[in-house]
This record gives C-alpha cells, structure tokens and sequence, in this order.
C-alpha cells in the first residue's frame, strides 16, 4: 500500500498549485453556436424581430370647412406601440404592429366655428384615445448586416376610439380663476377609424406620413360638422 501513497499525494500537490492557465485547459462543456436556433432567427435583420416605439406626429392639411378649423402646430397626436417583423426576403419583410394613439384636435376660436358649437372658449379640443392595429410592406435597401438599416414601409392600420372627449377651458368665474368642463361619451363621433400612409426610416429614427380614410363624425351629423383635417405628420423613435 505504501508504494501508492507517494503518487496520489504528488497528483494532489500538482493538482493544487497548479497555474490556472493550465487547469483551464480542460474541456468542460461543448457548444456548438450553430444549433442556437434563437439566435439565428431573432435580430433586427433575421428571421422575427419585435420592439417597442413611441411616435409624436402634428396633424397638418385643410379642414373641410372652416366650422372645423385648428390650431395647428397644438394638434397632434402621441403612439405608443409594439412592432412586430417578419423577414421575407433580404429586401422585403411584412409586419403588424398594435398600439395606443391620443389624437388631439384644438380648435380654433372663430366666429366660423361650428365644431362642436359656435360657443367660443378661450382654450377647447377634441381627444379621441384609441387602439391601433397596423399591417406594413418594408422594403430595406443598402448594407447593414444584422441591423435595421435604411427602408420604406408602405402601411395601412385601423382602429378603435376607447373614448370621446370634448374639452374646453373658460375664464374667471364665481371667484374662480378659471372654469375648466369635459364632455364625454360623446355621440356624434365615429367608433372606428382607419387609413393608409408611408414610412421612411433609418436605423431607430423615422418620418411617418399617415392619411385617415374615415370620417371623425358620424354621417347623420354633416354637413354641420365639416371633416377634421386628415394628415398626420411626424417622426417615430425605437427602443431596438
């Protein structure tokens, strides 16, 4: 027995003060990179790709009439949403995104005004929250790798009003500083809404251009409530 003693007490002493340079030689684990399938078909520029995005756009274009007219550059509308991609091809991809949208319309205070009444404020708009759904075609072009890069997207999306609110804001009253009222519920506003637009991005950054096919007010209520202008102008920003 004492013969053995000395080889298993040097393998021991070798074992101990051994570099960590040669002890980290040894094979541990084996992993092949290629048969990580989430790796490979998730990216910004692979097979299925998802993120989050938050656009702010100004609604712009003519009223149809001057009972409905804004004040631009306050009219706007803010998203929040995901997006959902579907690599097709190198340069063409499908997507669908869902979202909440607040479209803000501040009207003008004129003696035109006819939306929703000829009462004029001193500050009163129209909020109309909603849930979005959007389809999109992409087509990316130029070199990016495993990246977004450079694409347009021609998209259509449709929608639902969650509510209807009419706000307006009157000066000093009763002691008062000022006098502020919400409406809401209200009936003479459409449920549904729905359009069609265009997307020119780069990476995280985009311009969106989105034109409403439908109308704001319900078909009983014209010629009284003339259109809400239908452009929307803006710029979305991507958390990739």
């Amino acid at each position: 027995m004492r013969p053995l003693i000395l080889p298993v007490l040097l393998g021991a002493l070798l074992s101990f003060f051994a570099p960590a340079s040669v002890l980290a030689q040894r094979v541990l684990l084996r992993e092949n990179v290629a048969d990580d399938t989430v790796r490979s078909t998730f990216g910004p520029n692979r097979a299925f790709y998802n993120h989050a995005y938050l656009s702010y756009g100004l609604v712009a274009g003519p009223a149809g009439g001057a009972g409905a007219a804004l004040r631009y550059g306050r009219s706007a509308e803010v998203q929040l949403g995901l997006r959902n991609k579907w690599r097709i091809s190198q340069p063409l991809a499908l997507g669908l995104d869902v979202r909440y949208a607040r479209p803000v319309y501040h009207l003008a205070q004129t003696g035109q005004k006819t939306v929703p009444n000829a009462v004029l404020h001193r500050r009163e708009y129209l909020a109309l929250p909603q849930a979005q759904t959007e389809a999109f075609v992409r087509l990316s072009y130029g070199r990016r790798g495993n990246a977004i890069g450079r694409y347009v997207d021609a998209l259509g999306w449709g929608g639902w009003v969650i509510s209807s609110v009419h706000h307006y804001e009157d000066g000093a009253s009763n002691g008062a500083k000022k006098v502020q009222t919400s409406e809401r519920g209200l009936a003479y506003v459409n449920r549904w809404t729905y359009g069609a637009g265009a997307r020119l991005g780069s990476g995280r950054y985009a311009l969106v251009g989105r034109y409403r096919l439908s109308h704001v007010f319900r078909p009983g209520t014209q010629p009284r409530y003339p259109e809400l202008p239908r452009w929307l102008l803006g710029l979305e920003l991507s958390w990739l």
